[in-house]
């Protein structure tokens, strides 16, 4: 496939991390004024991050402006010890990834303690895959730094987490900022992305290589090679296209996300 020629066409449905505009959901009002402000936008997909009032009006005010649930992120906590809340909670919803955003502090010590939380992840993910749901795991760029002197966390999930029912939320601008090789890590993950969070990431000074400085931007307003990673996750199977902004905004989150899905456009069927 050549991205320099004709139209690129890859996704039909644009996401959003909620965790993007989490100022603006805290109560039902602001929350039903955002959803459709951001329907508005183009973002049909959404992936939320927990919730600030009753699961059941904040997934039936999404639904009301046509935006679909396709994933959660959950504290590895509930997904641990209320697995029948928490799923409960997502059938509710609609989806079956139930997500959790990083390695949890503990298992972050050493390769010891990170093999552990590998063994319960996928113990916990059979759990779950009995009853028709997958847990998904999100990346930072702390992933990427050696924990036994040799390997990453990353390239140690990649080997022991449970392909058949454990799936990634790749962070495409921690991948960049924790110095991997963006497109290499996805086809390294092939057939194992269900979401990619679309991610773009903006230098701002090199204090030195294993510590840059750097700003959360919109798409493509950074150094991200998009038409690669496009290409790739068409390529590769990616499910699921979600946008997510933590930080640094055109003065409201809206604005940034309006930057973004007017760039993401031409990727668009």
């Amino acid at each position: 496939m050549n991205l320099m020629k004709g139209k690129i066409t890859m996704f039909k449905n644009l996401g959003l991390q909620l965790f993007t505009i989490r100022d603006y959901m805290k109560d039902p009002e602001f929350a039903d004024l955002s959803f459709r402000r951001i329907r508005e936008l183009g973002y049909t997909e959404a992936q939320a991050a927990g919730n600030a009032f009753d699961a059941k009006l904040f997934g039936e005010l999404l639904t009301k402006h046509g935006i679909r649930i396709i994933g959660n992120h959950c504290g590895w906590d509930a997904i641990l010890n209320k697995p029948e809340e928490t799923m409960e909670q997502h059938r509710m919803w609609g989806t079956t990834n139930v997500g959790i955003g990083g390695i949890p502090h503990e298992a972050r010590a050493g390769v010891t303690e990170l093999r552990k939380f590998i063994d319960l992840f996928n113990k916990t993910a059979e759990t779950y895959a009995k009853e028709g749901f997958k847990l998904t795991f999100h990346n930072h760029n702390y992933e990427f730094e050696p924990i036994d002197g040799k390997k990453t966390p990353m390239e140690i999930f990649a080997e022991e987490f449970d392909p058949n029912n454990i799936s990634y939320v790749l962070d495409t601008c921690w991948v960049a900022a924790g110095g991997a090789d963006v497109r290499e890590w996805m086809e390294r993950l092939a057939g194992r992305i269900d979401i990619l969070h679309l991610k773009d990431l903006e230098a701002t000074r090199v204090i030195n290589a294993r510590s840059p400085e750097f700003n959360v931007t919109e798409i493509g307003n950074g150094n991200l090679y998009w038409d690669g990673i496009m290409e790739t996750a068409e390529k590769i199977g990616v499910k699921h296209y979600v946008v997510e902004q933590d930080n640094n905004f055109k003065g409201t989150p809206f604005e940034s996300l309006r930057i973004s899905a007017e760039f993401l456009k031409k990727y668009q069927k």
